[in-house]
């Protein structure tokens, strides 16, 4: 009877590994949690530095518009002007995005056929796959000539980092709108085409409307990558630290001065300690991009 009831309580061997399975789970989340939150202390210490222990004004860091951390005898450390230059980045690229790959997307999903459809899929897929360097130099031998020749001036500017970071989001823009579209429910379809409307007006007023929340989250998505790019901005924007005047004037954004400045400083001094808030102005940002993702995601979610 004892032996009975030691087989009936003992744990059998898919018990233990499936304990051992989670345990294993539990100590990656674990790891990755401790990793994630020691990016956010070092980030965040570093680049608060600059006010607490070099004394610089926060209203001046966001208002100022001179960057020049090494000047004597009174530094200047005015980010506004990459700031402006990042946003303006984003936006240009975000707004050159967004019909294109509406439209590509709603082309793959609803008109295209089987063959067309696999083909912009490769498409789509081998531009995800090309390096950002790879972008910045057909920007430097092609897009900047080009404005130059068009407009004049050096080609440099916000337009030029804003036709790059263009190609670079638009298949991530595209991939995350076609799954959307693809979640819309069929009988959404068949009931606006059961009430005599056309296929276009189906689109256009029932598919498009139900997965905008979809759209919109692709978009914001695409502009937190075009707000962390680096090296092909750099290499097409002019990385002058002045406030840009227009679109065809060279600028900087937050991380073309991060990168071509972050090797030229010493580890805790002021102009390393100004390089390290702007790296916690990216991650705000980023932070900020990805809980707007998470309240339209939830919002537009379909029941």
């Amino acid at each position: 009877m004892d032996e009975i009831q030691k087989e009936l309580t003992q744990k059998s061997p898919a018990a233990r590994q499936d304990q051992l399975g989670k345990l294993i789970a539990r100590i990656c989340v674990g790891v990755i949690m401790l990793v994630v939150l020691a990016i956010l202390f070092m980030i965040t210490s570093k680049g608060l530095a600059t006010f607490s222990e070099n004394k610089i004004s926060v209203g001046d860091f966001f208002t100022k518009t001179i960057w020049n951390p090494t000047a004597k005898p009174t530094p200047l450390v005015g980010a506004l002007p990459m700031i402006v230059g990042s946003f303006a980045v984003t936006l240009g690229s975000a707004l050159l995005a967004a019909p294109l790959a509406m439209a590509t997307a709603i082309f793959m999903v609803e008109i295209a056929n089987k063959r067309r459809r696999g083909l912009l899929q490769a498409v789509i897929e081998l531009l995800v796959g090309i390096p950002s360097v790879v972008y910045g130099f057909v920007g430097l031998m092609v897009v900047v000539p080009a404005l130059r020749s068009i407009f004049g001036g050096t080609g440099f500017g916000i337009l030029a980092g804003a036709l790059v970071l263009l190609v670079m989001i638009l298949p991530t823009v595209t991939a995350m709108y076609v799954d959307s579209l693809q979640a819309v429910p069929r009988h959404y379809r068949e009931a606006s085409l059961a009430l005599g409307a056309t296929r276009w007006q189906t689109i256009s007023k029932v598919v498009v409307r139900a997965s905008l929340p979809g759209l919109l989250t692709a978009i914001i998505f695409g502009m937190a990558r075009a707000f962390g790019e680096a090296l092909a901005v750099q290499m097409v924007i002019g990385n002058a630290a002045v406030l840009p005047k227009d679109v065809l004037t060279p600028a900087a954004t937050l991380t073309s001065v991060l990168t071509t400045g972050i090797g030229n400083t010493v580890l805790d001094t002021l102009p390393n300690n100004a390089l390290w808030s702007l790296a916690l102005v990216l991650l705000i940002m980023s932070l900020f991009f990805n809980l707007l993702i998470r309240m339209i995601g939830k919002k537009g979610a379909f029941k």
